[in-house]
């Protein structure tokens, strides 16, 4: 994992959560999931990193934050693992301490998790490649979708899925194949199931890997992409 600059005294980070890391040969070729993420994420804020797989990751008082990211991951959800079980915890208090947290694949079904909602296997396999995700009417005055085209192409890798969501989460968009693309949940946690961080190369990579998809085409997904800048900006706005 690359190493993450001092946070500037002045403003508070956005800690960026790698959940996992990406396969050995992507990560030499093209960088790992933080690395994505923060370029996504611009320089609108000082940004941290940790691994929250490592027994030694530190999660920090969510007062020290001005948000938090948490990364995809090829580890599964239902399975509860002790690391897995702590991150859940401690995102439920950051969205209890109204420190915005966006969830992405791995950390948006953590999110759910964390707050009651049910994640287990996608049914029919894993659905991979450039999908076309629409919005649903609530995203229009959502602070972080709103504007957005009502549908658009993202990038998606996944094996499990938000089967049910927490109660009174809002449901954001969705696909043919996904009910539960995106929702939010306690005023300011956002969970996407789809990689805004995925380039096309990205995506195309994890195509090769993966057999079985229940779909592989791959194209530009800019407007999904764009979901991170919009967050790092909504953040910086806040801060």
């Amino acid at each position: 994992m690359t190493a993450s600059p001092d946070p500037s005294p002045f403003r508070k980070p956005i800690l960026i959560v790698a959940a996992g890391k990406t396969f050995p040969g992507i990560r030499a070729a093209q960088g790992d999931f933080d690395d994505w993420i923060a370029a996504g994420l611009g320089d609108a804020l000082p940004q941290r990193r940790i691994d929250a797989q490592q027994e030694s990751a530190d999660l920090p008082d969510p007062s020290a934050l001005s948000a938090v990211v948490v990364s995809g991951s090829h580890a599964m959800v239902s399975h509860r693992e002790p690391w897995s079980e702590r991150l859940a915890l401690w995102m439920r208090r950051c969205v209890e301490a109204q420190v915005p947290v966006l969830g992405i694949c791995y950390g948006h079904q953590l999110l759910a998790h964390a707050f009651g909602g049910q994640v287990d296997d996608l049914p029919g396999g894993p659905e991979v490649g450039t999908h076309t995700v629409r919005l649903m009417p609530d995203a229009a005055q959502d602070a972080l979708l709103a504007g957005l085209p009502d549908q658009f192409p993202a990038q998606l890798v996944h094996y499990q899925s938000v089967l049910g969501l927490p109660q009174g989460a809002v449901l954001l968009a969705r696909s043919d194949l996904e009910p539960h693309q995106a929702f939010r949940v306690g005023g300011c946690g956002w969970g996407v199931q789809f990689h805004p961080e995925f380039s096309a190369q990205a995506m195309q990579a994890y195509v090769n890997h993966v057999d079985g998809a229940l779909g592989d085409h791959v194209n530009a997904t800019p407007d999904a992409g764009s979901v991170l800048s919009r967050f790092a900006a909504m953040v910086a706005a806040r801060s």
